[in-house]
């Protein structure tokens, strides 16, 4: 199980780097950071559904073809641990030494939409105070971990969960003898 973990875990989280590295790369052609959200989750789900392959992978070929709810679950959230930590590796090395000024750039980029979106001189107050928290916080490289973790670690439970549903089976008992 553990080599299951491994094994799927660092696929998933190279996969997911590496498109983030090709996400990044095409957002800084057009830093409006509009298509990061679609974009980066779209490489999460796709990255993740590891998880369902490396689940199965353990059920069927590892198990008999039966695994419960909660050792699914445990694979699943395995790997999301470990592709998580790999995405976080990517994201800190892209941010501190390619990207250094990326929180600027996106608090600027916040700013301009919120301006544009009309709301009121107190709501747009409350989104400055918002926005320069985030700037804060992010001086802090623990701080940076945690919210890069808080990214992407619930989309790996939520396809974690999915596949602990879909592929569990109960071990089949012995067949009983037919009495006629």
């Amino acid at each position: 199980m553990k080599r299951n973990i491994l094994i799927f875990g660092l696929i998933a989280g190279f996969i997911i780097g590496v498109l983030m590295q090709f996400s990044l790369w095409l957002g800084n052609k057009n830093p409006d950071y509009g298509h990061s959200l679609i974009t980066g989750y779209a490489t999460m789900v796709l990255g993740f559904a590891l998880i369902f392959v490396g689940v199965k992978n353990f059920r069927d070929k590892y198990n008999q073809g039966s695994v419960s709810f909660g050792k699914a679950f445990k694979i699943g959230f395995g790997i999301t641990l470990i592709a998580s930590t790999i995405y976080v590796i990517f994201w800190l090395v892209d941010y501190y030494v390619f990207m250094p000024d990326f929180m600027d750039k996106y608090a600027d980029q916040m700013m301009k939409i919120a301006r544009e979106s009309g709301v009121s001189p107190a709501d747009l107050s409350k989104k400055v105070a918002e926005i320069n928290n985030m700037k804060e916080q992010y001086k802090n490289p623990v701080m940076v971990v945690l919210w890069t973790y808080l990214e992407i670690v619930p989309v790996g439970l939520v396809i974690s969960l999915l596949s602990a549903v879909l592929l569990r089976r109960k071990r089949r008992s012995a067949a009983m003898p037919v009495v006629a």
